[in-house]
């Protein structure tokens, strides 16, 4: 009786843990237990590697998509703090129009995730994609399938898909969005790079304008996507435009590099971290602006060959107003992309920086609780 009793609890144990073919890398057995419990309000974390998680306010974070190379410490340390983590999805779509080849790649992914303890995946494909087409209907069965096969072989666990700003067919991703939603848990809308097609005048504006923004959330609602399914994603991050040249009114002219389709994109200017910008600001020649059409703000620097140069970012302030926005309609949460872009020094002023951005994730209502 003692051995059956044994072979019971070693059994029990196995199955709560998901997988016996790898040992549990935490300190504590429990700690590599998949986290179920669903979160009223989801903050979902973009990382992309190395250490910057140990800063993360990890009282608001839900969720980690681990999107640099898999690290136990932070699976640990997530599971302690009862968020999860999931896996990043991405394969060409080309590849998986063979029902055999899509079934072979999710049962691939299944197999990782439980190998490393996690808690499901974040299916990022940002393709393009024609309506119709055999890859249309692939990627809708892919999230589908991906789901399903999660969902039975790790109970509990989480399915997301990353969508464009805008259901519009943007960058020519001309996806299913409403089935999409359906078979997945969350739809994480990444509202930003919004400037990726410039179809009017070739000239700087905000990576995510407000009206522009919340406009597409009402045209995903319009689709009959439960707002519960809708994550909320804002750029912890600006574009820094070379100006052609800068008008009397403080329009930059940039140049024109077309983008599927489009003759002008957010291309022409570069990528540039929340925590560069704060360093650069207030030493530029314009210090902070507000723009209030597009409630954005941004600033005008020259760089050491004195060409003008402006920088169009979100901050607390305009971050704030999309997540009020998440309150007042229902939508699940907030996330960002990325985590590792905030200044996580020693810093005072960068540290009230960095719990600034952390704050405005919530909403008003979410904040007085």
């Amino acid at each position: 009786m003692l051995v059956v009793w044994l072979f019971l609890l070693t059994t029990a144990q196995c199955l709560s843990l998901i997988s016996c073919d790898t040992q549990c890398p935490c300190e504590s057995q429990e700690l590599c237990q998949q986290i179920t419990v669903e979160k009223d309000f989801e903050v979902y974390v973009f990382d992309v590697g190395k250490k910057a998680w140990k800063s993360y306010d990890w009282t608001k974070v839900t969720t980690v998509a681990a999107f640099g190379k898999y690290d136990p410490e932070l699976m640990c340390y997530a599971h302690s703090k009862g968020a999860r983590l999931v896996l990043k999805g991405d394969v060409h779509l080309s590849d998986i129009v063979d029902p055999a080849n899509r079934t072979a790649w999710i049962a691939e992914k299944v197999d990782l995730a439980k190998k490393q303890f996690m808690d499901g995946i974040n299916i990022d494909i940002e393709q393009q994609v024609e309506e119709s087409s055999p890859e249309y209907y692939a990627l809708t069965a892919l999230v589908k399938e991906s789901t399903e096969a999660f969902h039975k072989e790790i109970p509990g666990s989480q399915v997301s898909f990353d969508v464009a700003w805008s259901p519009k067919c943007i960058d020519k991703r001309c996806y299913d969005y409403a089935a999409i939603a359906e078979s997945c848990d969350l739809l994480f809308v990444m509202s930003y790079d919004e400037q990726s097609q410039v179809w009017d005048d070739c000239i700087a504006m905000a990576n995510a304008p407000i009206n522009q923004t919340l406009i597409a959330y009402e045209h995903y609602m319009m689709m009959k996507i439960d707002p519960k399914k809708l994550v909320m994603g804002v750029p912890w991050y600006g574009y820094d435009y070379p100006c052609l040249n800068l008008s009397q009114e403080g329009v930059c002219a940039i140049p024109k590099v077309p983008f599927r389709g489009a003759p002008c994109s957010d291309a022409a200017g570069r990528q540039v971290p929340y925590s560069s910008i704060m360093q650069q600001v207030n030493n530029s020649m314009s210090g902070r602006m507000w723009d209030e059409v597009q409630a954005a703000p941004y600033y005008n620097y020259k760089d050491k060959a004195g060409r003008v140069h402006q920088v169009w970012y979100d901050d607390p302030e305009s971050i704030s107003l999309k997540a009020d926005y998440i309150g007042a309609r229902g939508l699940r949460g907030i996330g960002m992309w990325n985590g590792n872009l905030l200044d996580y020094s020693n810093n005072p002023v960068a540290q009230q920086q960095t719990k600034d951005m952390w704050n405005a994730l919530k909403p008003n209502q979410e904040k007085e609780r």
